[in-house]
C-alpha cells in the first residue's frame, strides 16, 4: 500500500525539536569562527617559529664554517711558524760549526794505510785512529760482516776493510749510512779529499748539515730538540738516545706508529729495525706510506730488492708515484700548485703544513669538512689523512 509523502510548510510543520537546536546555531558558528581564527594565528606563529629555527641553524652553520677556517688558518699559521723555527734551529746548528779543515787522503796516504794493515791488530789499530771514525759508534760491524759475506774470512777488521776498499766499492758502514748515495750527494768533496763518506761525515759533513742517509734528516731531527753532547753528531746522538726517546729521524718515519706494530720485536733502533728487517715484513713507518702497497705498484723496485721508502724519497714521489692508497700524489700536487717549491717531496709538503693549504688532499676528501667533523685531530698534531688512515676501522 502506497505511502502518501507529508509535505511540510515553513513555519507550520516543522518538527518540535529543531525548533529547540536553532536558538544555538549562531553561537556554534561564532565558536567555529574564533577557532578558526586561532588556528590562523597558531599557523602564522609556527610559520614563524620554523623561519626562526631555520634561520638558527643557518647561523650555526655559518659559524661553524668560520670556526673551521679560521681554525684551518691558525692550523696553517702555525706550521709556517715551525717551518721557521726549524730552519732557524738548523742555522743556528750550522753556525755553531764553525770552519773545517778536512785532511787530504791522497795516494800516498793511502798507501800508509795499507801498509799499516800489514802489521797486524797494532797496525790496523792506526789505520783506524787516522781515519777519525773508530770512536764514532757508526761502524756497524757485525752488520758489515753479515751484509758482505766475502768480508768475513778475512783477516783484517771490517771498519779497516771499509776504509782501505768497501767505501770505494759502496759498501755501507751501518743501516743509516747510505755510503754511495751520501758519495753522490757529497761528490765535489770526497773526490777532493780521498774521503769514504764516512770519514766525510764524521770529521765535517754532520757538522755541515749533510744527511748521511736518504731517511735521516739532520734538519728535522734537530728540530725536536735532542740533547746533544759537545762534538756529537745528530746520527750518533739518535743511536744513542734519540731512538729511545721517540724522536723521529725522518718526517715520513713515525716512531710512535712504527712501534705500534712491532709491540716489543725490535731490539735496535726503530729506522734501523724497519731498515734491516720491518719493511721485508710489511710494516708501515708512516700511517700514510704502506710497503706492501708501494711494491706492488713499482714492481721494478720489488724486483731489485729495494726499500720502500728509501726509494718512494730518493725517486718515487718525483715520478708521479703514490706511497699508498691515502694519499693521491699528483691531484695533491695539482691542488697545491704553486705552493709546492721545486724538489719537495709533496707528501712531506702535506705534512708540513701543505694540508692546509688545499681544499682537498684527495678527490672527494674534503679538508674543512673533515676537520669540522674531527676537532680531536687536531689536539693530536695530525693532519685529516693522517687522521683517517689511523683509524682501525677504516
Amino acid at each position: 500500500m502506497a505511502r502518501t509523502r507529508r509535505r511540510l510548510t515553513p513555519g507550520k510543520d516543522v518538527p518540535a525539536a529543531q525548533d529547540a537546536v536553532d536558538p544555538f546555531l549562531p553561537a556554534l558558528v561564532a565558536k567555529a569562527g574564533a577557532v578558526a581564527a586561532k588556528v590562523a594565528v597558531l599557523s602564522r606563529e609556527l610559520a614563524g617559529a620554523h623561519r626562526l629555527a631555520h634561520q638558527a641553524q643557518v647561523r650555526e652553520a655559518l659559524t661553524r664554517v668560520e670556526l673551521t677556517m679560521a681554525l684551518n688558518e691558525t692550523l696553517a699559521a702555525r706550521a709556517e711558524l715551525e717551518g721557521r723555527l726549524r730552519e732557524a734551529i738548523f742555522a743556528g746548528y750550522l753556525a755553531r760549526a764553525g770552519a773545517i779543515r778536512l785532511r787530504r787522503h791522497t795516494r800516498l796516504s793511502r798507501l800508509m794505510d795499507r801498509l799499516l794493515s800489514r802489521l797486524g791488530a797494532w797496525g790496523q789499530g792506526l789505520v783506524m785512529a787516522r781515519s777519525g771514525v773508530g770512536g764514532s759508534g757508526l761502524f756497524d760491524a757485525a752488520g758489515y760482516r753479515a751484509r758482505y759475506p766475502d768480508v768475513a774470512g778475512l783477516r783484517a777488521s771490517p771498519l779497516v776493510h771499509y776504509l782501505l776498499s768497501g767505501a770505494r766499492e759502496g759498501r755501507d758502514p751501518h743501516p743509516l749510512f747510505d755510503e754511495a748515495w751520501y758519495a753522490a750527494e757529497n761528490a765535489h768533496e770526497l773526490a777532493a779529499t780521498g774521503l769514504s763518506g764516512l770519514e766525510h761525515y764524521v770529521r765535517a759533513g754532520a757538522a755541515r748539515g749533510r744527511n748521511p742517509h736518504p731517511l735521516f734528516d739532520i734538519a728535522h731531527y734537530l728540530a725536536q730538540a735532542p740533547d746533544l753532547a759537545t762534538g756529537e753528531d745528530p746520527l750518533s746522538h739518535y743511536l744513542r738516545a734519540g731512538a729511545a726517546r721517540g724522536l723521529s729521524p725522518h718526517p715520513l718515519f713515525d716512531p710512535a706508529w712504527y712501534a705500534g706494530q712491532v709491540r716489543g720485536v725490535a731490539d735496535s733502533a726503530d729506522l734501523v729495525h724497519y731498515l734491516t728487517v720491518g719493511w721485508r715484513a710489511g710494516w708501515s713507518p708512516h700511517p700514510l706510506f704502506d710497503p706492501r702497497w708501494y711494491l706492488e705498484q713499482r714492481r721494478d723496485a720489488a724486483a731489485a730488492g729495494l726499500e720502500p721508502l728509501t726509494h718512494f724519497v730518493r725517486m718515487g714521489a718525483f715520478e708521479g708515484c703514490n706511497p699508498g692508497p691515502w694519499f693521491d700524489l699528483a691531484h695533491y700536487a695539482a691542488e697545491r700548485g704553486a705552493g709546492l717549491a721545486p724538489g719537495v717531496n709533496p707528501l712531506v709538503d702535506y705534512l708540513r703544513g701543505g694540508a692546509w693549504a688545499v681544499a682537498d688532499a684527495r678527490p672527494g676528501f674534503p679538508t674543512a669538512a673533515y676537520l669540522a667533523s674531527r676537532p680531536d685531530l687536531v689536539r693530536a698534531g695530525l693532519t685529516p689523512l693522517e687522521h683517517w688512515a689511523r683509524r682501525a676501522d677504516r
